[in-house]
């Protein structure tokens, strides 16, 4: 279930047993809840030891059974040569070779850069956490950490930020004011949730934002989607298809441990970083159906790679994002390091 979902929920546990308001958090409950433009930027120093080039050691979530959906840059035409031992046989040129009656390869070369989207959801469904930060500023810290890698690895960089009510863009470009200029509208957009917001929520705006994206990434683009992805459905799910026909996509799907191990017993306070709320939680039936509901929800989304080759990285908002993202990309550099 969704930040949203449950808060609505809880909502109308509150209403049922009766909301208990207690003393005004501290200045310390702030800390995690937003996310500044200068605490963006800063992490530029931290997005290292990572990739999204499509080479991946053996243990990388990215190869295995899997597979890597990740292409890599595109590939331009360079020269052709005689075979030399130690080729790979599929650059064989036979055209060529029938023709000379020599073994010819075909020689490419990287391109130096590539297109890179990312989306970045900032909705009130990501405005919730129980430990650590809060689910959209997790999402700012991932989508931060990302930028910054591949402005560092020589790519465009661009994307998509969404509220429940507004699509910020700022087209690809290689340059660290571009970067500055997404990480602005995230940082912005953050801002903007507070605990008295009220909005249309569902899947209309997620899907409009994919959308849009797909627009954008006609083909060879690298997107890399920031959300929890509430509001999905088969929509949802074609759009993604559709991106993933024609792009590498990555989706890094931000949740809270809360709704994966629910308490058993007991009531749990909830604030908005200035005041607190203790809220009655419900039967232990309630519990197992919500427990059972989330667990469905996760699966669905998770199947995603199996089924339309979008690669799912689950990211937790109780812990720090950028071990996190090095852990689940599975480089090296970053494995031996942790020995």
């Amino acid at each position: 279930m969704s930040a949203a979902g449950l808060g609505q929920r809880l909502a109308a546990l509150g209403r049922a047993v009766g909301v208990r308001s207690t003393a005004p958090a501290a200045p310390e409950a702030r800390r995690g809840a937003y996310s500044s433009i200068s605490e963006l930027a800063a992490l530029e120093s931290a997005a290292r030891d990572f990739s999204f080039l499509h080479r991946q050691p053996n243990r990388s979530l990215l190869a295995g059974r899997h597979g890597s959906r990740i292409r890599g840059r595109g590939l331009a035409f360079e020269e052709l040569r005689q075979y030399l031992p130690g080729d790979d046989i599929r650059t064989i040129d036979w055209r060529v070779t029938a023709r000379t009656g020599k073994p010819f390869v075909r020689v490419y070369a990287e391109d130096k850069d590539r297109p890179s989207l990312l989306v970045v959801d900032q909705r009130m469904n990501m405005f919730f956490g129980s430990r650590r930060a809060l689910k959209s500023v997790a999402a700012a810290e991932a989508a931060a950490l990302c930028a910054w890698r591949l402005l560092a690895q020589g790519d465009r960089v661009g994307g998509f930020v969404f509220n429940d009510t507004r699509i910020d863009e700022e087209r690809p470009h290689r340059s660290r004011e571009a970067v500055m200029r997404l990480l602005d509208n995230v940082s912005r957009q953050n801002g903007e949730l507070h605990a008295g917001a009220s909005a249309a929520r569902g899947s209309a705006q997620l899907d409009a934002v994919l959308e849009a994206a797909s627009q954008t990434a006609k083909h060879d683009h690298l997107v890399i989607i920031v959300s929890d992805l509430e509001g999905n459905g088969p929509h949802t799910r074609d759009l993604l298809l559709r991106l993933a026909t024609r792009n590498d996509v990555v989706l890094l799907l931000i949740y809270d441990p809360f709704l994966l191990h629910l308490p058993e017993t007991g009531d749990i306070v909830v604030s908005d970083g200035e005041l607190q709320v203790e809220l009655g939680f419900g039967t232990s039936r309630q519990r197992k159906s919500l427990a059972s509901f989330v667990d469905a929800r996760v699966e669905e989304i998770l199947n995603y790679q199996r089924e339309i080759g979008v690669t799912v990285l689950p990211l937790s908002s109780a812990e720090e994002v950028a071990p996190q993202i090095k852990r689940l990309l599975g480089q090296a550099v970053w494995q031996q390091r942790r020995r």
